[in-house]
Parts: structure tokens; C-alpha cells; sequence
């Protein structure tokens, strides 16, 4: 255990399983926090959490299907019965799939809106009034830089993104109108090393980065960041050390999204 910045508390983080959650679920119970992996992926949520044990650390697991409203429901009672209260809530579950405008199907739309951005309204309505009755918490919602610039290829992607930048404004200034003391903020990560940018690269640029002669080099040539960029800052807005941010959208891109800053 290293400065326990989240002794005590409870926390939920969705798509915990893999990539990013994963980072995150790991940083979170180092820093004393008990951890429920919230995913669909039960053997990946499992091992994460036998691994998060077998360290010392606090960790549950439950299968949740973001998408399904009565799921959500059913989770925070289960933590709300069994842990007491949720202090934080980590929206982190998504998923990327490559169309324009002109090429994303009404389906695909709807699938990814709905895995997105449909998950967070829920994650967010469900969590909020068990948050107010124990005293407040921190909601961090996983946004991307897509909701920034335009990206083609990620057309519903970056809709949905774009939709999480917004909602988490309106959440932000809901709670603070409440005096609930719950604060809400969202994340802007830029390209990240998870299985979801190896499939982009690969897809998009015909780059596959084990292959690379120097693997790490071309990660930091392309600008690409590692999860643990993301969950540090994850750990920042779920501890108490920043208490007086709210509403804010904090951009993990290594100046990606303001130009060439090497010129």
C-alpha cells in the first residue's frame, strides 16, 4: 500500500475488467479503496480481482451489463446492502467502432450510443441519490478527446463521447444546486495502449506495435500513453484532494489536441 488516499472508501468502476478499468481498479485498491469490478467480462473481472486480492488489496466483483437499467439498479443495492455505500463511481465502460457518416449503420449508431453514453445516464441516475444519503462521492465519467475535434472515422464514438462532456456539465451543476456534495467530473484521454487503440492502429494504419522493431519507441512516437496516465488521474478526482473540482473536463492527450508542441 503506498499513501492510502482512498482509505475507507467504496468504489464501482464499470468496464473494470480490461484496459484502462483494469489500471484504475488496480491503482484504486493500493490506495486503500474496496473496489467492485463492474463488467461483462466475468473470467477477466474475476482473475483482476483474485490479482487485486492476493496484493493485499479490496476487491469485489459483480457482472453488470451497462446497458441494462435494471442491472444498475440492482448493483447499488447489492453495494449499497453489502458495503454500506458508494463513494465513487467510475463510468469507464465503452467501446469503438470505425464509421463516418456516411458509413455507420442506424444500428451501429445505436449500439455504441447505447454502450457509451445510454450506460453513463444510468450509472449516474442510479448511484447519485445512494451517494446524497451517505454524504457525497465523486463521479468520473470516461469522455475522450473525440468529444473535442472532429474524428471521422469515429463518428457515434465521438457523439457519444461529446454527449458524456455535456451531460457530465449538467450533473455537475445538478448536485452543486443540491448542496449533495457529490462532485462530477469527466476525462478526455487521448490515444491510450489498450486493446481498443492495437485494434484502431492496426485497422486504421495496418500498424501492429508488437511487431515494431522498437515497440515502446513507436508508442512514444505516435503519442500514445499508457493506462496508467488515465488512472492516475482517475485517482486524483476520486480522493479528496480535489475536493473543489467539479464540472471539469481534464484532457490526457500530451498536448495531442493543441497541435505539433515539439515545433
Amino acid at each position: 500500500m503506498v499513501n492510502m488516499r482512498l482509505i475507507g472508501k467504496i468504489a464501482i468502476i464499470t468496464g473494470g475488467a480490461t484496459g484502462m478499468g483494469a489500471a484504475e481498479a488496480k491503482v484504486f485498491a493500493s490506495e486503500g479503496a474496496h473496489v467492485v469490478v463492474g463488467d461483462i467480462l466475468v473470467e477477466e473481472g474475476e482473475e483482476l480481482v483474485r490479482d487485486i486480492t492476493e496484493a493485499g488489496g479490496s476487491a469485489s466483483f459483480v457482472r453488470l451489463d451497462v446497458t441494462c437499467e435494471e442491472e444498475w439498479k440492482q448493483v447499488v443495492k447489492l453495494m449499497t446492502d453489502h458495503l454500506g455505500r458508494i463513494d465513487i463511481l467510475v463510468n469507464n465502460a465503452g467501446i469503438a467502432k470505425i464509421g463516418n457518416i456516411e458509413t455507420t449503420s442506424t444500428d451501429q449508431w445505436s449500439e455504441i450510443l447505447k454502450i457509451n453514453l445510454d450506460s453513463v445516464f444510468f450509472g449516474c441516475r442510479s448511484a447519485i441519490p445512494e451517494m446524497s444519503k451517505s454524504g457525497g462521492g465523486s463521479i468520473i465519467n470516461m469522455s475522450s478527446t473525440t468529444a473535442l475535434i472532429g474524428l471521422s472515422p469515429y463518428l457515434a464514438y465521438s457523439a457519444a463521447k461529446g454527449g458524456i462532456r455535456s451531460m457530465t456539465k449538467s450533473i455537475a451543476t445538478h448536485c452543486h444546486e443540491q448542496k449533495n456534495n457529490i462532485r462530477c467530473n469527466s476525462i478526455h484521454p487521448g490515444s491510450i495502449l489498450t486493446p481498443m487503440v492495437h485494434k484502431a492502429l492496426e485497422t486504421l494504419a495496418g500498424i501492429k506495435l508488437e511487431e515494431q522493431e522498437d515497440p515502446k519507441a513507436t508508442q512514444k512516437m505516435m503519442g500514445i500513453g499508457e493506462p496508467l496516465d488515465v488512472a492516475n488521474m482517475v485517482l486524483f478526482l476520486a480522493s479528496d484532494e480535489s475536493k473543489h473540482i467539479n464540472g471539469a473536463e481534464l484532457v490526457i492527450d500530451n498536448g495531442a489536441t493543441i497541435g505539433d508542441i515539439s515545433r
